[in-house]
């Protein structure tokens, strides 16, 4: 079997030497990874084990750090093993995707693959695949199939990272069943407590310099990856996986051949460069929807947030046909793509046993899917996650035929295998039925958007929900998720309050509703958030007639090009993306007020007309103002800004003429 193996290495095909270490570089030699089986001692244990190094500009960023997995009535597997054969080769590709951040996917590393075999004629044995990018390093365990390793049942994954120190960002959750809405802590990496867990992405600032964020991508049945502190060792981390809700002692089972996802360092000098990176997404299969043309990203309506107000109309607003259709006009005079109607359409939106085949006697579907056709709007339906599990394919099958565009699958809170497989069941039916998927109450993103890009986004974040009953969402949480959580993939983070409130005056409350900071700062959330799917969560009266409106009937959910311009974790950001033609440009702050002079040069050439949207003169005192400008400008040019206290400035710049 090793000798097939061997069959499979083709391009750049290295000779075995049995060698103790093993290293790649990243195609700009700036990062190199260095695998081996080294001898640890206390208090890893006395073994001998597979391990893994990270550098950057030659500074050590992780230190030699085990790997091995815990099996359920088998020895462990990576104690012992010995490296046997490697190869390294180049990969230099780009494709095209039917949306993104940026239009075109680039995939350029170098691709490490390692055989390792334990000792005797009965070792198992197992590969370590790894890439190194310019901005990045994955590796996952491939576990191939042999006489000795045909079913698997695994106690717990131990992959170390043994970081430099540094200044962590963490999301620390209580146990495994979450839904990754919480704040970030930040301390320094030993000094985060060993109680609860780290939700992934985890971002640290080492004291060399650099920046990491450690992830996943690539989770297929198996469970979510989170981190724990290494008490023996601080600041330095270990693996732990969430377990299955039946068998608590066991975190997967496996039948071989099975890769392991990938474990993800994201690495640069500044963390705004990690969200211009696309490795996540390049880590996971090509789509297997042949005929992505039916995907529609775009903005919705969202009547939730609001409590479905209807102003200047006879009938009470609510979880009825006349409130739908009057959001589907919103939608449709607004040139929004979708009408989201959340829970309660069919029932009791906690009853697991609920029929989502039918609705409730205020809801006639379709006097609404006909008057949604008519206007030109498509409507989303909300769902309770143990209703889908029990009845997709006759629900999915029935939306198709009544015309459904896609559906919000939530309440999940959990990522153990069974409900990482129930994600990928619920993208392929789906798809089967040409509906689209947004995933609430659900854990951090993995790039299977990219597989299933029907996948349009995915909550995984405290989001504006938050405002209407506590102050947790506020501008500085608001300006740190982009550097971190967003790393993942789309973030459902639900932006568009036109009601905001001065840090004094912020009252959450549910009737009606209102969010921390100023408007503009809602406005750049649409630039510097990425969704494919966006919500426009005030009602439609908050939207009409006022100040900067106009900008969000404009502004696109999808990208062809990002740039990260500027910006700290927790204090400001400063973004731009390009939509054909094109650019927008997106800036937020935390409490605090700031002037900014942002360089034009991402423009490239030409002269652009700018449609300016910044917080007014007194938006410190009166956060809904907004001062609209136009200005001719120039790549050429900088553009002075000032930022109120939990404030921001959204840009469009349209191309008058080009060089």
């Amino acid at each position: 079997m090793r000798r097939s193996w061997l069959a499979l290495t083709v391009l750049f095909l290295i000779p075995a030497h049995s060698p103790c270490a093993v290293k790649v570089a990243s195609p700009n030699g700036k990062i190199e990874l260095e695998v081996e089986a080294r001898e640890f001692t206390a208090p890893f244990g006395e073994r001998k084990c597979l391990a893994y190094s990270i550098r950057w500009e030659g500074k050590m960023l992780v230190r030699p750090s085990p790997i091995w997995l815990e099996l359920d009535q088998a020895p462990p597997l990576g104690p012992g093993a010995q490296v046997v054969d490697w190869y390294v080769r180049a990969i230099d590709e780009s494709s095209e995707l039917p949306y993104g951040k940026n239009r075109i996917l680039k995939d350029r590393c170098n691709e490490l693959a390692v055989l390792l075999s334990e000792p005797g004629p009965e070792g198992r044995w197992f590969e370590l695949r790894a890439r190194v990018y310019d901005d990045a390093v994955a590796f996952r365990l491939h576990l191939p199939r042999q006489p000795e390793l045909t079913k698997l049942a695994i106690r717990e994954e131990n992959t170390f990272v043994r970081l430099e120190e540094g200044i962590a960002y963490a999301l620390q959750l209580r146990n495994f069943r979450t839904n990754y809405e919480n704040n970030y802590t930040v301390a320094r990496t030993r000094e985060l407590s060993g109680e609860g867990l780290i939700g992934l992405p985890f971002l640290v600032n080492l004291s060399s310099g650099p920046w990491v964020c450690v992830t996943e991508a690539g989770l297929d049945d198996y469970a979510g990856m989170y981190l724990v502190p290494f008490a023996p060792e601080p600041g330095s981390f270990v693996s732990r996986l969430a377990p299955l809700p039946k068998e608590e002692s066991l975190r997967a089972r496996l039948e071989t051949p099975h890769d392991l996802p990938w474990r993800v360092f994201l690495i640069a000098d500044h963390p705004g460069r990690m969200i211009e990176s696309d490795v996540i997404l390049a880590l996971n299969e090509p789509s297997r929807i042949e005929n992505p043309c039916w995907i529609r990203p775009g903005k919705a309506a969202w009547p939730w947030w609001s409590r479905s107000t209807v102003a200047g109309r006879s009938f009470q607003g609510g979880m009825n046909t006349a409130t739908m259709k009057y959001y589907i006009d919103f939608a449709a005079d607004a040139g929004l793509e979708y009408l989201l109607i959340d829970a309660g359409w069919y029932g009791n939106h906690r009853d697991p046993k609920a029929d989502i085949t039918k609705t409730i006697p205020e809801v006639d579907m379709s006097e609404i899917l006909r008057y949604a056709r008519l206007r030109g709007v498509g409507v989303l339906l909300w769902l309770n996650w143990e209703c889908v599990d029990r009845q997709m394919e006759e629900a999915f099958a029935l939306y198709e035929k009544w015309g459904v565009k896609g559906v919000k699958v939530d309440y999940m809170d959990r990522d153990d295998q069974e409900m990482v497989n129930f994600y990928k069941r619920v993208v392929k039916c789906a798809a089967k039925h040409h509906l689209v998927v947004d995933f609430h109450g659900a854990f951090k993103p993995t790039g299977l958007s990219r597989t299933y890009p029907n996948l349009l986004t995915v909550e995984g974040v405290l989001g504006l929900e938050y405002s209407r009953w506590s102050d947790r969402c506020s501008p500085e949480h608001e300006v740190t998720i982009p550097y971190i959580r967003m790393l993942a993939g789309p973030m459902d983070f639900t932006p568009g309050a036109f009601h905001v409130a001065t840090r004094e005056s912020f009252n959450p409350r549910s009737v009606p509703p209102m969010a921390q900071g100023t408007r503009a700062h809602q406005l750049a959330m649409y630039v510097v958030y990425y969704s494919p799917l966006q919500m426009l969560v005030d009602h439609p009266a908050s939207y009409w007639g006022q100040p900067g409106f106009e900008f969000l009937r404009a502004v696109p959910t999808t990208w062809d090009e990002t740039r990260f311009i500027d910006g700290r974790v927790g204090d400001y950001i400063v973004l731009a993306r390009r939509h054909g033609d094109d650019w927008y440009l997106g800036c937020m702050t935390d409490w605090e007020a700031r002037d900014l002079t942002i360089p034009l040069n991402f423009l490239g050439q030409g002269r652009f007309m700018a449609q300016i949207y910044a917080d007014g003169d007194e938006a410190d005192k009166t956060p809904t103002q907004v001062k609209t400008e136009l200005r001719e400008v120039t790549p050429a040019d900088r553009l002075s800004v000032h930022l109120a206290p939990g404030g921001g400035c959204a840009v469009r710049f349209i191309p008058t003429w080009s060089e």
